[in-house]
């Protein structure tokens, strides 16, 4: 009897369940479950609705006795920065605000008149961005101080879920990371900064590593689903998951975690924390077995997910692409890690804004909008991979791509022709992948990450560009 190992992942878009298992030493996996997700107005801010997710997180669960494949352990992961604070009674205390809302405005100079820019970034190695949770923390403070004050807990999304889930509350290291105070000398909270920014140290619980077991069902779940397993942490940040599936063996590997967000970097064994790589707005992550994540946020495919969506979500990705293909000598380009591209009342109308802003052609067609995106976010791979291979001092010949933007072929082209280099696509599921890869390791079914990185180039292969 296979033994099977399930993945939850949970997107900005959307959410699947997904069963893995080992035959023959590759990996096989079967999608049982799918939901939408999405940030609701609530009281004038971008919130999530979690009571909405866990409902979808435990019907998907459900479909495993269904079908009659019982996982022997289960894992979630999601974005990050974002996370639940929870009141002496184990109840959310207010919103859960989604990490595009605008009541971060203004907090990154609050934060900075207490520790200069530098300095934070000379601590922590996490690039600025404006949600990132140590800022959403001094929103917090600043604009809701007696909540705040009421708080015993903070727990990142994907730990709120697996504790609804087993009762027992664990904070993961790789999500953590990500918010901007934690040590990466001390690979745990930074608890002097957490305590001059005025925060509680105690609401923030001990960082465990992916593999570290949550706890099985607790009686009401394992009632309300049919049966019981273990939750045992993956990588509970989705990028950290989805770099874990990166299927190469060489060390000198850079990638893209291509999804909302375009993550590229390489693995790194130190912290990078110079003033250079602070102005070229690197982060250092928490990633697997403690390797360090070295990698730009770029804007990614959230441009054209929501061109698609303006138009009703009568194309699909692939005939974005086509229609881009077409038209692919359209001049204009964008910087897709501007602000304005952050959460515009129209993509559409601010991409030929931004062109008219910068007397350039003014695109007007589907195809001409699709290809300003993919062009501009190809120059912007191969901007970054020529500023990575100038700090690190490695040259990286070829680029892994892993996640959903792995099938834009076009796209993936288009990154090969400008960058220069060769372009390896696949797996599509990264996330996912890599969540089972460290449920998989901890059972026993790999002996390290470097076996399960082969099971996934033997199970899912590469295109090549």
């Amino acid at each position: 009897m296979a033994k099977y190992y399930l993945a939850v992942d949970i997107g900005a878009s959307s959410g699947r369940h997904i069963l893995g298992s080992v035959e023959d030493g590759r990996m096989v996996l079967e999608e049982i479950h799918r939901f939408e997700n999405g940030m609701k107005k609530k009281d004038g801010h971008l919130c999530w609705d979690t009571e909405h997710l866990f409902r979808e997180i435990k019907a998907g669960i459900a479909k495993c006795k269904e079908i009659g494949k019982i996982p022997e352990s289960m894992g979630i992961d999601t974005w990050a920065v974002d996370y639940v604070l929870l009141d002496e009674n184990d109840k959310v205390l207010g919103n859960t605000y989604g990490y595009r809302d605008s009541r971060m405005d203004g907090m990154d100079e609050e934060v900075y008149k207490i520790i200069p820019e530098k300095e934070l970034y000379a601590r922590t190695g996490i690039q600025k961005q404006m949600f990132n949770t140590i800022y959403q923390l001094m929103a917090h403070k600043v604009r809701e101080p007696e909540l705040f004050a009421k708080a015993k807990t903070m727990l990142m999304l994907p730990d709120y879920f697996q504790f609804l889930l087993t009762g027992n509350k664990v904070s993961e290291y790789t999500n953590a990371t990500s918010g901007q105070l934690v040590s990466p000398k001390t690979k745990q909270w930074d608890t002097e900064l957490i305590e001059m920014l005025g925060y509680n140290k105690e609401i923030f619980l001990p960082l465990s590593m992916p593999g570290t077991v949550v706890g099985p069902f607790s009686k009401e779940v394992e009632e309300e689903v049919g049966f019981s397993c273990m939750v045992v942490l993956p990588a509970t940040h989705d990028t950290a998951s989805a770099v874990m599936a990166v299927p190469s063996q060489s060390d000198e590997c850079m990638y893209i975690s291509s999804g909302t967000w375009s993550l590229m970097g390489v693995e790194s064994k130190e912290a990078i924390c110079t003033q250079e790589s602070q102005a070229k707005n690197f982060t250092n992550e928490g990633g697997y077995e403690y390797r360090f994540r070295y990698l730009k946020n770029i804007m990614g495919l959230w441009m054209i997910q929501s061109v698609r969506h303006e138009l009703d979500d009568a194309y699909s990705f692939a005939q974005l692409c086509d229609l881009a293909e077409e038209v692919r000598d359209f001049p204009s380009r964008v910087d897709v890690n501007s602000d304005r591209f952050m959460a515009p009342a129209s993509m559409i109308e601010e991409i030929k804004q931004c062109c008219r802003d910068t007397d350039q052609k003014v695109p007007e067609t589907v195809g001409e909008i699709s290809t300003v995106i993919y062009q501009s976010l190809a120059e912007s791979y191969a901007s970054t991979a020529l500023e990575i291979e100038a700090i690190t001092g490695v040259k990286y010949p070829a680029i892994n791509i892993v996640g959903g933007g792995s099938n834009a072929v076009y796209l993936n082209q288009l990154t090969a022709e400008k960058s220069g280099r060769t372009i390896y696509a696949g797996p599509g599921e990264g996330t996912a992948i890599g969540n089972l890869m460290a449920q998989m390791i901890k059972a026993g079914e790999f002996a390290g990450l470097k076996e399960a990185r082969q099971s996934v180039f033997d199970s899912f292969g590469v295109k090549t560009y």
